[in-house]
């Protein structure tokens, strides 16, 4: 079986994944700055601390990807002692990571063959992704047929975010300031979708109950789901989550809705208060039509 490691940027929420003590992966970290301090995510700065943290600040943090030089290290490191490299990475429509990355991988051309991949998604969506790159490595697939199922699987990715305040989202364009201040003024809350790897605005509702309705409805548009999970701002269950949990479980009998905590990366775009659900749909779900 090839000896193929995977390497990925910690925007990726990893949290969510069962089986990483069954595959070794290397998670370069980004580096957050607010308050006049820079944070390496998931070493000095852990989900929920960092979220806190953020909440008591009225800027935006500012998410900086690991440099190509980083990546270089990496890949040298790894490439001493392996067959490949699989490097997944958050959306380059957003951070410069994948960038970074490919810019490392030219330096070692002839060394260990590196794939670099552009998840288009970010969070949990990436997880994913790595985590279909892990099962194939353990399957023992080849570099070609993992790649060719990362690929596959960065398509089946769909992701929908409830965000409570839109101080962030204006920060960060993804809101108006005409939209903004209408929204402030009418109580209407927007949702976030990511579209071919973009973070773009798709609807607002007005109240709690309706961002848990359209959720809901989110998630039962897929009839075979191949993962799944629910994000939220800290670690114990949020009400919007436990309803959502108890609406889907009635949906899908007998399946399992884990949530967790999203990280730094994406509160830095989002904001602190968000509530989303990412879905990875079943890669051989058959349209109604052929039933």
């Amino acid at each position: 079986m090839p000896n193929i490691q995977i390497v990925t940027d910690s925007c990726a929420n990893l949290a969510l994944l069962q089986l990483l003590h069954q595959h070794p992966i290397t998670v370069v970290p980004n580096r957050i700055s607010f308050g006049g301090k820079t944070y390496r995510e998931g070493v000095d700065l852990g989900p929920e601390d960092g979220l806190r943290l953020m909440a008591n600040q009225p800027f935006a943090p500012i998410v900086t990807p690991p440099s190509e030089a980083e990546y270089y290290d990496v890949y040298r490191r790894l490439a001493e002692s392996c067959d490949a490299i699989v490097s997944i990475h958050a959306s380059q429509e957003v951070f410069a990571s994948w960038a970074h990355a490919q810019a490392a991988a030219r330096r070692i051309v002839g060394q260990c063959p590196v794939a670099v991949i552009d998840s288009q998604n970010l969070c949990a969506g990436q997880a994913m992704v790595v985590k279909v790159a892990a099962q194939a490595i353990s399957a023992g697939e080849t570099l070609d047929e993992v790649v060719r199922l990362v690929r596959g699987a960065v398509d089946r990715v769909y992701t929908l975010y409830y965000v409570e305040t839109v101080s962030y989202l204006q920060q960060n364009r993804l809101m108006t300031p005409s939209h903004t201040i209408l929204g402030v003024m009418l109580g209407i809350k927007p949702f976030i979708a990511l579209e071919h790897g973009r973070l773009v605005l798709v609807e607002k509702v007005r109240t709690r109950m309706q961002a848990v309705d359209q959720l809901f409805e989110f998630v039962v548009e897929f009839s075979e789901l191949e993962d799944i999970a629910i994000l939220q701002p800290r670690s114990q269950l949020t009400e919007q989550a436990r309803m959502l949990q108890d609406r889907l479980a009635v949906e899908f009998p007998g399946r399992y809705f884990p949530y967790s905590v999203y990280n730094p990366s994406l509160a830095a775009l989002l904001g602190t208060d968000a509530v989303g659900v990412v879905v990875l749909e079943n890669e051989f779900e058959m349209e109604p039509d052929e039933f």
